[in-house]
């Protein structure tokens, strides 16, 4: 009886040595697979935390319906495979890209030129030289300043990031300031990833100016000024409101266009924070553009320079219209055939698809007589002027009152 005790004992004395020998074994053996195989370089290594470089959001909704429906929400509800994100939410909102802009326009090889310094030196190591962060871009309305940023932005393959004057106020106070640095830091992203970008601000003057004593300077004013103020001395250091670590991050230059840059604040339009450009375009530009805006319709250059000679006063923009103006005939002609009462039946949603006009016959003496026509209505606007009849006192019909167009004509 002894015996067999002392042999049970020896027995399970042995397996159990056996098998904490064993567990030990195994434990050692699978620390020392777990090290191999980080070392060596796996079939799925692609997978392993930080080297994983997919898209959570996408590989969660690619995996609907591969596990069975009780253990994921339904499609619509949250669970664990519907994707936090939808796809468009990734989508910059503000970048824009001129893809849609075709070839043939003019860009001045003065502006391009101005443009293309401002965003070559500010991505430079340049030593002991500070660099204006924004280029100031102002000038007469209607010169074409915002088509000539959008055609040099073309030619650089740069998609910027676009704001408006619209967004530089708010019913909140310190909204437009915290949008201006979110814009900002989303253009910086854009440059984290190897790819030129730019912030572009339109018409900075009409939203963050003083028009005048009648124009009234809100808090937002304020800030957007402070705000562009401080990014242009710490461009690689722009954070969000309530956010205060130190996160250097990549410098973007900002190009701006305005009309009036002294109405802005001028410690901003400094020479240390805005470089400033003013366009005026010559000639030679003016022959240019105007080239571009008639190129679908066979106006030859010497009928463009006698046109541009004609109106030297007037802008870029006025060509434009002139070109649009030369199809009053064809629509007058279009609403007369179908009739006034049917024109919203034809126009909106209309089984016929859009209206189509062959091109009308644009010479010299079309483009003059519609030419003397816009001038005519622009001399009418400066001639009655209403706004300061009715400041200073009835304006009354009369002899001497401005319901006589014929006495004026006659003048």
């Amino acid at each position: 009886m002894q015996r067999l005790q002392m042999k049970n004992s020896a027995v399970s004395g042995k397996r159990i040595s056996t098998s904490v020998s064993t567990k030990t074994g195994r434990s050692v053996q699978h620390l020392q697979i777990v090290a191999s195989s980080k070392s060596q370089i796996g079939r799925w290594k692609g997978m392993d935390a930080g080297m994983d470089n997919s898209d959570d959001q996408e590989d969660i909704a690619r995996g609907r319906n591969m596990v069975d429906s009780v253990f994921q929400g339904g499609q619509g509800f949250g669970g664990t495979h519907n994707a936090v994100l939808s796809s468009s939410e990734y989508l910059s909102q503000a970048r824009r890209n001129f893809n849609n802009i075709q070839e043939g326009f003019y860009i001045s090889p003065a502006f391009l030129d101005k443009m293309t310094i401002h965003v070559a030196k500010n991505f430079m190591n340049l030593p002991k030289i500070k660099v204006p962060l924004i280029l100031g871009i102002w000038g007469g309305k209607g010169q074409g300043k915002t088509f000539q940023c959008s055609l040099a932005y073309k030619k650089l393959d740069i998609a910027p990031i676009v704001m408006s004057a619209g967004e530089l106020e708010s019913g909140n106070a310190g909204e437009p300031a915290k949008l201006i640095r979110t814009r900002y830091r989303e253009a910086s992203d854009i440059v984290k990833k190897g790819k030129m970008c730019s912030l572009f601000i339109n018409d900075l003057d009409a939203g963050a100016g003083r028009m005048g004593s009648a124009t009234q300077y809100t808090v937002n004013n304020q800030m957007v000024n402070a705000t562009l103020m401080n990014i242009a001395d710490n461009p690689t250091n722009v954070q969000l409101p309530g956010v205060y670590k130190n996160e250097e991050i990549p410098r973007v230059p900002i190009i701006c266009t305005g009309n009036d840059f002294s109405t802005l604040y001028a410690p901003l339009i400094r020479d240390g924070r805005m470089e400033k450009y003013y366009w005026n375009p010559t000639r030679e530009d003016r022959i240019g553009v105007c080239m571009g805006i008639f190129q679908e319709d066979n106006v030859s250059r010497s009928d463009v320079e006698q046109l541009v000679d004609t109106f030297p006063g007037q802008s870029i923009d006025f060509f434009g219209a002139l070109r649009a103006r030369v199809y009053d005939d064809k629509v007058r002609v279009f609403v007369k055939e179908i009739g006034v009462e049917n024109l919203g039946k034809r126009l909106i949603n209309s089984r016929d698809g859009s209206v189509n006009f062959e091109k009308p016959t644009m010479n010299l003496a079309i483009l003059m007589q519609y030419g003397k026509f816009l001038v005519q209505e622009q001399e009418n606007v400066k001639r009655v002027q209403l706004a300061e009849e009715y400041m200073s006192g009835a304006a009354l019909a009369g002899k001497s009152g401005s319901s006589l167009p014929e006495a004026y004509s006659s003048r």
